[in-house]
């Protein structure tokens, strides 16, 4: 595999990220287990931030009437696990949009990783990129930017020319706006979602999506 264009910066580029922080529930969300999770408005101004952000990927219905945004790293052992619950969530809900945003912020090799997630994003159909980020997650051990490429093999892209692409300068920016604006923006954990301008920073469980979700399509507000 050819080296990828990220070597110079892991955290110091980041700036701002992902460490467990105390953040107040603005909301009361629940987690499947009964326990309140963090969750807070976004500020003034970032909603519209995040309709501009680049390598959002979104997969499930395109028009669908509720939007779910998941910021996740490759390496998070919480979006691994969230990654069988945001898939049975989009394939059972044919209403819901969800966007992935890769929030590359835990080590080189997800950022490695995440590089190849974006150009093999411009390749593949939603439905297929949600095949492929299932395969991905299947991987056993630390995700890297190897991993990825087999995964995207498997879909049947050029692993060589993907590369190619994934190590560029614009693709480390598509990386860079997405750990700018999460720093920004409070969600001080991985996995984070944003739904009705609302973020929540964990896993709270499928069925706590689940709740969120036919709440926001039931009353316009993440809880009722």
């Amino acid at each position: 595999m050819k080296k990828l264009f990220a070597t110079a910066f892991v955290f110091a580029v980041f700036g701002a990220v992902v460490a467990m922080a105390q953040v107040p529930a603005r909301y009361p969300i629940k987690t499947d287990d009964g326990d309140t999770i963090a969750n807070f408005d976004l500020k003034p101004g970032f909603a519209a931030r995040l309709d501009k952000l680049p390598g959002k990927v979104p997969v499930g219905n395109l028009n669908g009437d509720v939007t779910l945004i998941q910021f996740y790293d490759l390496n998070c052992p919480y979006c691994r696990e969230a990654a069988a619950d945001l898939d049975a969530l989009v394939r059972s809900d044919t209403k819901l949009k969800l966007i992935f945003v890769p929030y590359a912020v835990l080590s080189l090799a997800s950022v490695r990783g995440a590089m190849v997630e974006i150009a093999a994003a411009r390749q593949l159909t939603p439905a297929q990129y949600l095949d492929f980020h299932r395969r991905i997650y299947a991987n056993r051990g630390m995700i890297d930017g190897a991993k990825v490429l087999a995964a995207a093999k498997d879909m049947g892209l050029d692993a060589e020319k993907l590369a190619g692409t994934a190590n560029s300068e614009a693709t480390l920016n598509i990386l860079r706006d997405n750990a700018t604006f999460g720093g920004q923006a409070g969600l001080a954990a991985t996995p984070a979602y944003i739904i009705n301008d609302v973020a929540i920073v964990g896993h709270p469980g499928l069925k706590s999506l689940q709740g969120v979700v036919a709440a926001v399509r039931a009353c316009g507000k993440v809880v009722c």
